[in-house]
């Protein structure tokens, strides 16, 4: 009986502190699991897609019990402007993991549902946030308001448009032709989304004054966005022969991807730069955080994003470049993994709330 009470308290705490950007684990995870598909490393493709399945009903029952238990904190965390784009990670794992049932699992139905979930969330999250933090009266200012975690709302987005383009060829017409611009249609306002985003972020980096402890983990997300944008417009060329309207804008679509990909292969380089600024030069100690996934997701995007527009525009001579950024991202998921089971372990060990 008491060991029963124990682990509900202890639970209670978890759930209590429970960020909403937790389903960027199930993101991370899913990512990676479908550039080994692409790799064609079926073992560990299928073995990462069970195991998101796991984080991903786990954290989805987390959340859940936070709504129910601890309702205040999750509206106050939707009025506050660091937290708040953590809800769109929801609606990218349930893109994700709508793309490892049809690509993995070969389930055009949980695709379609897990779209559907996804899409449900993106409206309610998109108006909902935008809107509270548009009306609020109390706001921060930029320095404090604003880091690469607002781009999750670009990778919500396209995380739409790249499940509705694998969609698109496992359907008749008409409804390929329409999820064909329906990924079109959400392919350019993320690009949009992220041209206003990001050149508040820019302005942030470069004109006010910029700490160690301000370098969070979700500014991984700025080359994040720009990889998941690649892979959609990668898609969309894949697609252009079932949908005449994509083919009349081969070039636009062909010139905007390898832009896309351009900016976010500029963003490695400087975000290392930053890393180790922060960790080996201002020695910011490192310990595991939950927003580490957000900068493993980014890696494993850019591995599929780079693989796919390598078939989409016959770049050949880019096939060494996404096995390593996937080692890397496979490493960095090894780690955080370690990091996750040890913190559960310290956290259980502790003594107990009351």
């Amino acid at each position: 009986m008491q060991t029963s009470v124990t682990w509900t308290r202890h639970l209670r705490a978890s759930i209590e502190t429970l960020s909403p950007g937790y389903f960027s684990m199930v993101m991370a995870t899913g990512i990676l699991s479908l550039a080994a598909h692409l790799m064609a490393l079926p073992r560990l493709a299928g073995s990462l897609f069970a195991l998101n399945w796991v984080f991903f009903v786990i954290i989805c029952a987390m959340a859940l019990l936070r709504l129910c238990w601890h309702p205040r904190l999750v509206l106050e965390d939707l009025f506050d402007h660091l937290r708040a784009p953590g809800f769109f990670t929801f609606v990218a794992a349930c893109a994700v993991l709508g793309a490892q049932c049809l690509l993995l699992g070969g389930s055009l139905r949980l695709a379609v549902a897990l779209g559907g979930v996804g899409l449900a969330a993106w409206v309610g999250s998109t108006y909902a946030i935008f809107t509270v933090l548009t009306v609020k009266s109390r706001k921060p200012s930029l320095d404090r308001g604003i880091n690469g975690g607002w781009l999750l709302a670009v990778v919500a987005t396209q995380s739409m448009a790249v499940l509705a383009a694998l969609l698109a060829p496992q359907v008749a017409q008409p409804l390929r032709m329409e999820l064909n611009f329906f990924a079109l249609s959400m392919w350019l306002w993320g690009g949009m989304l992220y041209i206003w985003m990001m050149s508040l972020i820019f302005y942030r980096y470069t004109f006010l004054e910029f700490s160690p402890a301000d370098l969070s983990p979700p500014y991984w997300i700025n080359m994040g966005a720009m990889a998941i944008s690649t892979l959609a417009g990668a898609l969309l060329i894949l697609n252009a022969p079932h949908a005449p309207f994509l083919d009349s804008m081969l070039p636009f679509i062909k010139g905007f991807t390898v832009f896309y990909w351009a900016t976010g292969t500029w963003w490695i380089p400087m975000l290392v730069v930053l890393a180790v600024w922060r960790h080996g030069i201002r020695r910011f100690p490192f310990t595991y955080d939950p927003m580490y996934w957000g900068a493993v997701f980014p890696l494993g995007m850019y591995a599929t994003a780079t693989l796919r527009m390598m078939q989409a525009l016959d770049l050949h001579f880019l096939g060494v470049l996404p096995h390593v950024v996937f080692g890397a991202g496979l490493a960095a998921w090894g780690i955080l993994f370690i990091g996750q089971l040890r913190a559960l372990h310290s956290q259980w060990r502790e003594p107990h709330p009351r």
